[in-house]
Formats: structure tokens, sequence, C-alpha cells
């Protein structure tokens, strides 16, 4: 199983992916959230400081392990754009049509936008997208 990051997506990304929540591993596998601009850019979206995590009082306890809550403080997270240049594979948080084949898709981004035409991306691109990605997987 493992982690995954979930993207929020709001580009159209064929039959089955748009206004979806997609789920991936190639990112950070941190359990992050993302969204997908209907221009194709990539924001991370950050809910640090969102919350407080408060006390629950005993007599208020529906378990013995039920002792704090967290509590959304009125603070606003915040989203950043995030610069990738690689290849990943996408595929629904969610899939209830038990009668079709699960859907995957492999997408790519330059500089944090999404590329549907593969000739745009440069070998210079391509090449240090997979410098990184051997740097990431074989090097501690």
């Amino acid at each position: 199983m493992g982690m995954y990051d979930t993207i929020h997506c709001s580009y159209d990304l064929g039959p089955g992916f748009y206004n979806r929540d997609l789920q991936t591993k190639g990112l950070e596998c941190l359990m992050l959230d993302f969204w997908l601009s209907p221009v194709g850019e990539l924001y991370e979206i950050n809910y640090d400081g969102t919350y407080d995590i408060v006390e629950v009082p005993e007599e208020n306890r529906s378990s013995p392990w039920e002792m704090y809550k967290s509590v959304p403080n009125g603070n606003k997270g915040k989203i950043a754009p995030v610069d990738i240049t690689q290849t990943i594979e996408v595929y629904p948080a969610k899939w209830d049509a038990y009668y079709a084949a699960f859907p995957r898709k492999t997408i790519t981004f330059v500089r944090g936008v999404l590329v549907t035409d593969e000739s745009q991306i440069t070998w210079k691109e391509r090449y240090e997208a997979l410098k990184r990605w051997v740097k990431k997987t074989y090097e501690y």
C-alpha cells in the first residue's frame, strides 16, 4: 500500500479524471495535497497552522484514548506553485465503476506546468529530470 499524495484536479485530463481527486506516488509520498489548476499549473496546498489541538474534557470523551481533538482556528492555509519537471502516474482516488477497468494516466510537468504535447519537452529537461530521479531513488 504505502503513502500517496492527493491532487485536486480542475484540469480536463479526459474521462474519469476531470474535477476529481487524484492520487499519485510520483511526487513526495507524504500525503500532501496539491491542486492542478484549469490551465495546468500545479500548486501545493499547505494547511500548517490552521488547526489547534485542544484537550477534550473527561466527561465529553467517547473513548478512553480520545484525549485531544483538532479544532479549526480561523487561519487560512497557503497555496504555493510547485516547480517540478518530471513524469508521474495519477489515478482516481475513488472509482465506483466496477464494470470498467481502473484508469491510470501518465502526465508530465515541466517547471510546474502540465505538458500535453511531448514535443515541448527538451532533451536537457529530460536529462535533468532523470538525474533527479536517480539521485532520489538510489542515493541516501
